[in-house]
């Protein structure tokens, strides 16, 4: 028995010498990647949603966090409804172009709103704003024409250009938020777009943060 035991420590002992090996010969600087990550509302977050809300709303703002995958909606400055959104399927990166996948950064604001989208409903956001036309225009993506286009809608808090290289149609809809599936739009799920957009006015500013 005593020699047994002396068998099976040092056999443990060359397994560990074996997994620490392995382990090591991962490169230096070589991330594995991190655990998904779940957004799904708290039930401390959830408790907004409880409290009925009081139209129409005072100066109401909309702000997306992207990397917490919130909606926040804002009445007279006070939070009034919390939502977990679904984001394009790049849902790090700035939005830098059309088909890129990624959902906007920036200021902007309602255009329009859809009863008959294919999302069941939608709220059309004033992408690209200003911002993004400057950079358009100093990277060659758009013409001197389709910038000052783009500048002219945003004075008159209209529809930018939505077919430029630049990319276009970034809506707020409806058909799930379980995931990042969409082009660049922010996605909720269907009850919670009809609650917004029922509420929101066209022209409400929307704010989109990293």
């Amino acid at each position: 028995m005593e020699l047994s035991a002396r068998r099976w420590l040092l056999l443990s002992a060359m397994l560990l010498i074996g997994y620490s090996g392995i382990r090591s010969t991962i490169p230096e600087g070589v991330q594995l990647p991190p655990r998904a990550r779940d957004y799904s509302l708290r039930s401390d977050e959830l408790a907004i949603n409880r409290i009925p809300l009081k139209t129409p709303l005072a100066n109401p703002k909309i702000v997306v966090s992207k990397s917490k995958r919130r909606l926040i909606l804002y009445s007279d400055g006070q939070p009034v409804r919390l939502y977990r959104v679904g984001l394009g399927t790049d849902p790090v990166n700035d939005k830098l172009r059309q088909g890129d996948r990624r959902t906007p950064e920036g200021e902007f604001y309602i255009f329009t709103k859809n009863e008959r989208s294919a999302y069941y409903l939608s709220l059309g956001l004033s992408y690209p704003n200003i911002e993004d036309a400057e950079r358009g225009l100093r990277d060659g993506l758009i013409t001197r024409g389709q910038y000052d286009q783009i500048v002219n809608a945003i004075q008159r808090k209209e529809m930018p250009p939505q077919q430029t290289a630049l990319g276009g149609e970034i809506y707020i809809h409806g058909n799930g938020s379980k995931s990042d599936w969409t082009w660049g739009c922010v996605a909720l799920e269907d009850e919670e777009i009809r609650e917004l957009f029922d509420v929101v006015p066209i022209k409400t500013p929307v704010i989109i943060e990293h």
